[in-house]
């Protein structure tokens, strides 16, 4: 064996890997497999909400294997990737086989296939061959692109036609419109993020925070909210809730643009939509040093409320040995994994153990801290704390409108999209299109010629039957309208 032999060997194998029908049917289950593992396993949640639901082994487990976050996982998009490849080098497989017969400047032509095939149409002409040689080629050039005349013997002729060579590529180029849309899901994956920001109006942000991972990431400019109207129904239900944004690069407006729900503003790749709003009520304002909450402290051990009164930095000491709680900050508007819950007060929690809790108290739930201990791991569930009171600043600030904006960017949409587009382009061309050929035989036979028609097509036998008869009606009739 030569070298050239043995080192294509290495490359013919995993050529003939990646060409396989098994390992195409092997991935789209397993990615099937794996859709249902991502529905079934809530994505992106708290590893707090992972820890109560699964346990701490098969959290952890669960946590190695990315199955939080499935669909940003290395696994998950090296198997579509992979399927990418497979589809591809499937395609270049079958594509060389059938290129010669798209291609092709004269295509091969056998009379005796077509007296072998049916559909077939005979009938008598009492013109000689010479005389329909002359009206019969103009007849197929109406239907058929390509079309030549061949001599049989010394007694007859032979039409052949032929149209829709190309139609065959239809397939492959579903085959590319899929494998555009795993590569454009994977870019979008790799590159792209989903995050969001609350902005009151007048104010303007440049940060905003992850759906995934919950970080900040800061963005290449500000967006600055001017305004914020909402209308409602009748019933009190909101009807449509506006915001006029504009983006500003080195604190100079860029951009300015009225966004509503489905309506977003787009700048450098990066999508801005309108998700949400709420109002800045009175007690939502920050509090100065003489405003006063009152909080409510329930003891899980006994049962018995002990009510508070507290303002920021202010040390507050338990009862029942719970510990202290000083309350830290007040935040206007508290994003918990991508909704708003309106103003929440932050504070610390100093357990009899030594551990330091941070505690949120939003105002408008007060139940919200009771659900603290699966939130946090290092949280005694000895004490649940609310705000049962809230006595603000005589001089409040002016109430203001806040919007909730969903903040996307996703290089690969445009990839996807040429993939649906050419899917439904080579969809059409695959199931209503085809590669059409038709045999116009004639047989001098006396004073008489004898005439066969007969055609095939790789698709839609049915339309192909009455196209051989409508011609052989054609020929035998001379009506050029059939």
């Amino acid at each position: 064996m030569s070298d050239r032999e043995i080192s294509a060997d290495p490359f013919a194998k995993i050529w003939k890997f990646f060409a396989s029908v098994r390992l195409t049917i092997g991935l789209l289950l397993t990615l099937a497999a794996t859709s249902i593992i991502g529905t079934l396993i809530p994505q992106n949640e708290s590893p707090e909400a992972y820890l109560r639901t699964f346990g701490p082994f098969l959290s952890r487990l669960f946590d190695v294997l990315g199955l939080f976050d499935m669909y940003h996982c290395w696994w998950f998009q090296s198997l579509m990737l992979l399927l990418a490849t497979n589809v591809l080098i499937c395609s270049i497989e079958r594509l060389s086989s059938t290129w010669p017969v798209i291609f092709v400047k004269n295509p091969s032509f056998n009379v005796e296939r077509f007296r072998r095939l049916k559909p077939k149409e005979e009938f008598s002409d009492s013109r000689n061959a010479g005389a329909l040689k002359d009206s019969y080629p103009s007849i197929i050039a109406r239907s058929f692109r390509y079309w030549r005349v061949e001599e049989i013997d010394n007694n007859g002729f032979a039409v052949y036609g032929e149209k829709g060579r190309w139609t065959r590529l239809g397939v492959y180029i579903v085959h590319l419109s899929v494998i555009l849309m795993l590569v454009g899901g994977v870019i979008g994956s790799i590159f792209g993020f989903e995050g969001f920001v609350n902005i009151a109006e007048g104010d303007s942000a440049q940060q905003i925070r992850l759906r995934n991972s919950g970080e900040m990431r800061t963005l290449d400019f500000a967006i600055r909210c001017d305004d914020f109207d909402v209308s409602f129904y009748e019933t009190g239900a909101p009807k449509e809730f506006r915001s006029r944004l504009t983006i500003l690069e080195h604190d100079k407006p860029v951009l300015s643009k009225d966004i509503i729900v489905n309506d977003p503003l787009h700048y450098k790749g990066i999508s801005i939509f309108q998700s949400s709003y709420g109002q800045l009520a009175p007690q939502d304002q920050a509090l100065t040093p003489q405003g006063e909450v009152t909080l409510s402290f329930t003891s899980k051990a006994t049962g018995m409320i002990y009510e508070k009164k507290a303002a920021i930095g202010r040390q507050i000491e338990l009862p029942e040995n719970l510990g202290k709680f000083v309350l830290k900050e007040f935040i206007s508007a508290y994003n918990f994994k991508g909704n708003d819950l309106g103003g929440a007060f932050v504070g610390i929690l100093y357990q009899t153990d030594g551990a330091q809790v941070e505690v949120v108290l939003p105002i408008r739930f007060p139940s919200f801290d009771r659900m603290g201990p699966m939130f946090n791991q290092y949280r005694k569930d000895n004490v649940f704390i609310s705000v049962s009171d809230l006595v603000a600043d005589p001089t409040p600030a002016t109430v203001r409108y806040f919007t909730g904006l969903q903040v996307t960017r996703d290089p690969g949409v445009l990839v996807v999209y040429a993939g649906f587009i050419l899917m439904i382009v080579g969809c059409y061309i695959t199931f209503f299109m085809s590669h059409q050929q038709i045999c116009v035989e004639v047989v001098e036979k006396g004073k008489r010629s004898r005439i066969m028609v007969s055609g095939t097509s790789n698709k839609n036998k049915l339309g192909n039957e009455r196209k051989v008869k409508k011609i052989a009606h054609t020929l035998a009739t001379g009506d050029q309208r059939s």
